[in-house]
């Protein structure tokens, strides 16, 4: 009878001292890489056009800027000021951005993936800091209470701008159903960038109001839902935002995506690269 042997251990693989360490089999490192590609290409391309200032510029031009009524949402709202530097004039997309990004940037959905993909502050959950990093960390952590991370606080505040500029891009996308005539007036029409406007502000305020700022304006500091109408009102509003609140993640996304696409097509039909092609008009 063969006595079967069992084979030889394998020798343990010493792990990288600088290496996190991870406690998880599936895909974890999708996510924040997914984020730091598309979030770098977003402020790749910010910073082109926040600097192209096609205002100013003699290639484009006020008035072809427009497209007739294509305002993009990096331009948005007009402002015509003559402050230069050197020289220069100053793009009005610098001021614009300025309250959209402060929204994002300290919205908690961003502060978390920017924070895995940009900072391996940790990558996922279950996977450790690098050591470098782990060691290099405050012996007390803080939180969001001490400088600089308490000036996150703002968001509540940033909230009230960004649901200003929602209104003023509602503007622009009605703007953008209007055509001229021949008769020197406007009417009704579809086009392509119409449609991209429409999606655009749908995704803009479905990421604004599912804000956890706004739900907690909508139910916050109530501690009873049924004790008057006012209340059983605000409860049914705080639910539906939960629903928006629950998703809050895959609207800063997609919305972050749309309001690049938004532009990068205004400036294709602005600068002749390519053509609207109108559905009505």
């Amino acid at each position: 009878m063969a006595v079967q042997t069992a084979p030889a251990p394998r020798p343990a693989t010493p792990e990288s001292p600088h290496l996190p360490k991870i406690a998880r089999k599936d895909a974890w490192w999708i996510g924040p890489l997914w984020f730091f590609v598309l979030f770098s290409a977003f402020v790749v391309w910010t910073t082109f056009r926040t600097f192209q200032n096609a205002y100013y510029d003699t290639d484009y031009g006020f008035k072809h800027h427009l497209s007739p009524y294509y305002l993009s949402p990096f331009y948005s709202p007009t402002i015509v000021v003559g402050w230069t530097v050197l020289g220069y004039h100053i793009s009005p997309a610098i001021w614009i951005l300025i309250f959209p990004l402060s929204f994002r940037l300290s919205c908690y959905y961003y502060r978390k993936a920017i924070y895995r993909s940009y900072l391996a502050d940790p990558l996922a959950c279950a996977v450790t800091e690098p050591a470098p990093l782990e060691k290099s960390r405050f012996k007390r952590y803080m939180g969001e209470r001490g400088f600089p991370l308490i000036a996150m606080n703002f968001h509540r505040y940033a909230f009230y701008a960004a649901v200003v500029f929602i209104i003023i891009l509602w503007y622009d996308t009605v703007l953008a159903f209007l055509f001229p005539n021949s008769g020197g007036g406007v009417h009704f029409g579809i086009g392509i960038g119409s449609l991209v406007f429409l999606v655009n502000i749908l995704l803009l305020t479905c990421y604004t109001f599912s804000c956890h700022s706004w739900r907690h304006l909508i139910g916050g500091t109530v501690n009873c839902y049924s004790c008057s109408l006012a209340n059983q009102t605000r409860y049914g509003l705080w639910k539906k935002v939960t629903f928006l609140n629950e998703r809050h993640g895959l609207w800063a996304m997609l919305s972050l995506i749309s309001v690049g696409l938004t532009d990068v097509y205004v400036w294709l039909v602005a600068s002749g690269r390519i053509t609207d092609f109108h559905l009505l008009k």
